[in-house]
């Protein structure tokens, strides 16, 4: 069941830009890991900015790509503490592992099929 509208789904990105942004001041991540969640969440903005649904400023990439993109980070999330050898880190390990979660769970609830089957986003 796709629950969350692109609309939801772009404010959901802009937290996701905050958290990133935060994290690091909040949580006390290690370098590594600050440098990561810092570059993670321009990335996202600079995604989110060039997206083709309601918060897209330049209209770049379809939203179903903007969904497969994600699709890929979510769980890149999940292994990267264990691939860039900080997963023994724990705040930092548990939070790129709970914000790879978080993105597949929003990303399976998304509908980024919305502004193909209406002709608009919604």
């Amino acid at each position: 069941m796709k629950v969350i509208s692109p609309r939801t789904h772009g404010y959901l990105d802009f937290l996701t830009v905050v958290i990133f942004l935060l994290a690091p001041t909040l949580l006390g991540l290690g370098e590594l890991p600050a440098i990561l969640a810092y570059s993670l969440a321009v990335v996202h903005l600079i995604v989110t900015l060039v997206s083709d649904f309601p918060f897209g400023v330049v209209k770049l990439i379809p939203f179903t790509i903007h969904g497969w993109i994600e699709r890929m980070v979510g769980p890149l999330l999940i292994a990267i503490p264990f691939i860039l050898d900080f997963s023994n880190e724990e705040v930092a390990r548990n939070f790129y592992i709970a914000m790879g979660i978080i993105i597949i769970v929003v990303g399976m609830l998304t509908d980024y099929q919305a502004e193909v089957r209406d002709g608009k986003i919604k």
